[in-house]
């Protein structure tokens, strides 16, 4: 059975795609130049590949997601020595959220960008213990990249790759420019395609198309331990936000997230029980909230709930 999905929300946005699975079942809706195979940058996107990768490199190393960190590697030698993956990988570190992205892009591009990116983010302490509370911070990814590195004794980049790029065939996910990027857009100005810095990537340096994000959401739902890994909640009911590895968690179980760059905006939806994905992508800064509205829309029906502010305010 098709379901519409309505466009009218992104006006006038230039290149524009939403891509549904329900059971598998696709459907796409696209505009302007976009398409589902179109690669856009998906900026926070990338932190749930990042937490797939690192769950499943512990898995294979035997190392169980509550060792700490401390334990695991040269660059986690500062660590807290209460602070473990799970805690970095469902916001809940307890790190000083003080390492900013240009502090890590002055870092420069080597293969030990990362590694000193991490080191950075642990040498700056904890503001309170781990586990205390969530805070959303993107320093908990550099650092969780670089255990993925030091679990798969691989580049970060390389283990992506070989624990879930190519085995999952997502075959337009990359760190690499593509030719074909789409270029992003910021109030009708169409802004110059430029890299990301590679202390960072493990965050939100992934370029990928949405075709390739309804692959990880098919291919979650057909693994259902590795799926209710993810989708635990990790947060305390105190917290702002009910949050997984690298997902916020919805009232009816949804798994939520966008991304933003600038010229770019990114939001992804998973809902387990009703086996629906959804990707939306658009090239233009303004695009989150009618992204947010579409993705809410797809699953209302099923669960009768409205979610299209989380999604939007979702603290990417």
């Amino acid at each position: 059975m098709q379901h519409q999905i309505d466009l009218t929300p992104l006006g006038l946005a230039t290149g524009a795609v939403i891509a549904v699975s329900r059971a598998g079942h696709r459907q796409i809706a696209e505009q302007g130049a976009a398409t589902a195979e179109t690669p856009f940058r998906i900026a926070s996107l990338t932190k749930p590949l990042t937490a797939i990768a690192t769950v499943l490199a512990a898995e294979a190393a035997g190392v169980d997601l509550e060792t700490p960190v401390v334990d695991l590697g040269a660059s986690s030698s500062v660590a807290d020595p209460g602070l473990t993956v799970s805690h970095l990988l469902a916001q809940t570190s307890g790190l000083a959220p003080v390492v900013t992205g240009e502090a890590v892009a002055a870092l420069g591009d080597g293969e030990d960008a990362l590694g000193k990116a991490a080191r950075l983010v642990l040498g700056a302490g904890q503001v309170r213990r781990p586990g205390d509370r969530w805070e959303y911070y993107n320093g908990n990814y550099f650092v969780a990249g670089a255990l993925l590195a030091s679990l798969s004794g691989d580049r970060y980049e390389s283990a992506l790759d070989d624990l879930l790029l190519r085995p999952w065939g997502l075959t337009r996910t990359t760190f690499a420019v593509p030719e074909d990027l789409i270029p992003g857009s910021e109030c009708g100005r169409t802004l110059p395609v430029t890299g990301y810095p590679r202390g960072r990537r493990p965050s939100g340096g992934l370029c990928a198309t949405a075709s390739d994000l309804l692959t990880v959401g098919e291919r979650l739902l057909a693994r259902p331990r590795l799926l209710e890994v993810l989708r635990t909640v990790r947060t305390r009911r105190e917290d702002p936000m009910r949050y997984g590895f690298g997902w916020a968690i919805g009232r009816s179980g949804q798994m939520y997230l966008n991304g933003r760059l600038p010229g770019y905006r990114a939001a992804w939806l998973i809902v387990p029980d009703h086996d629906l994905v959804v990707a939306g992508l658009a090239a233009g800064s303004e695009a989150l909230p009618a992204l947010a509205r579409i993705l809410s829309e797809q699953q209302a029906s099923l669960t009768g709930d409205e979610i299209a502010d989380d999604i939007d305010a979702f603290a990417a």
